[in-house]
């Protein structure tokens, strides 16, 4: 019974056999191989756009931190959620990156930003307050850390008050698979069209190995040769980056990685049902493929014992992730040792 984590399950079949493809002859280094540049076509069709640029690295932090390292100087901030990744768990990435920018952190349900909580953080921003530290740009996480979804509308209406007040807006897209699966929506729908500047495309959360994308749309791509450079600087130049260019195109042909996602959440809605069954409460709805409930210390002790893995989040909630090897067996069997405390 494995939901610790989606980073947890094996890398899909597909992308190991587009590394054992790849891994033959001689090509040029660091994304000058033929590998990485077909990719752009792919890319193209997944984002229906031609106007995009973009770089791959293996880690999610690293696409966090460089990506919002092009948009905010060392002497500004960035708004997110207080429970967002770059501040949860990215041990001060984004601020080492940008050489020292801080987070300005908001209160929000289900770690989705409190709208009102933001435009006050809008109104009262003074850039020509030398005691200050102005905002200069905006992260949102599709999905959430706590598994909720911003939909195309909540996220155009950040980002249009955002840009108003001459913010860049980022999206973290660790699970944005999942959230496109929940939503029967195409990338543009949740990322570009409403007005986001740049994206970190996950990948690996839903079936490779370590595959991240840099995304940079329309007027952002002048940030491109700065992207370039600070990766560089920061070690993530990868000199074989065809090998993660492959894991990226055997994730995005035919839309597998879409495919995958939309398991991993057709069996959190399944967990979601065992729990309302046994008449445990959630936490927050399950939206994607995470299902945060609240256990009592008998309960989470028992379904340890009973070989079940999951996260105690710091809300006091319990975070159980599905993954695209996730199986109704294993369904069952967390129904089953639900009964059995």
């Amino acid at each position: 019974m494995h939901f610790g984590s989606d980073t947890t399950s094996p890398a899909h079949p597909a992308v190991l056999e587009a590394l054992a493809r790849a891994n033959t002859g001689y090509e040029s280094s660091y994304g000058n191989d033929a590998l990485t540049g077909r990719l752009r076509a792919l890319l193209t069709e997944t984002l229906d756009t031609e106007d995009f640029d973009y770089w791959l690295v293996a880690s999610g932090t690293a696409a966090n931190a460089l990506a919002l390292s092009c948009f905010c100087p060392s002497t500004g901030a960035i708004l997110c959620h207080e429970e967002a990744h770059i501040e949860r768990d990215e041990r001060g990435a984004p601020g080492f990156f940008t050489g020292g920018a801080s987070l300005r952190l908001l209160p929000g349900y289900g770690a989705k930003i409190d709208p009102a909580a933001f435009e006050a953080a809008i109104a009262a921003n003074n850039p020509d307050f030398v005691h200050e530290t102005p905002l200069h740009a905006l992260s949102l996480t599709n999905l959430t850390e706590c598994g909720t979804m911003y939909s195309g509308a909540e996220t155009a209406a950040f980002a249009a008050r955002a840009k108003s007040a001459g913010l860049a807006v980022h999206l973290d897209g660790a699970r944005l698979s999942n959230a496109l699966a929940a939503a029967n929506a195409r990338v543009c729908q949740l990322s570009w069209t409403c007005g986001v500047d740049v994206l970190t495309l996950g990948l690996t959360k839903t079936g490779a190995i370590g595959c991240e994308i840099i995304i940079l749309f329309g007027k952002a791509r002048e940030k491109f040769p700065e992207l370039r450079v600070r990766a560089k600087r920061a070690g993530h130049m990868p000199p074989k980056m065809r090998y993660l260019a492959a894991q990226a195109e055997a994730m995005l042909t035919g839309g597998l990685w879409l495919k995958l996602a939309a398991h991993a959440n057709a069996m959190a809605a399944q967990l979601s049902s065992v729990f309302s069954a046994a008449g445990v409460e959630h936490a927050y709805p399950a939206q994607g493929n995470e299902v945060f409930v609240n256990l009592a210390p008998d309960q989470i002790a028992s379904l340890r014992a009973q070989g079940a893995a999951f996260l105690e989040w710091p809300s006091g909630s319990c975070r159980f992730v599905c993954s695209w090897t996730t199986t109704e067996d294993e369904i069952r069997a967390l129904g089953a040792a639900l009964a059995r405390r």
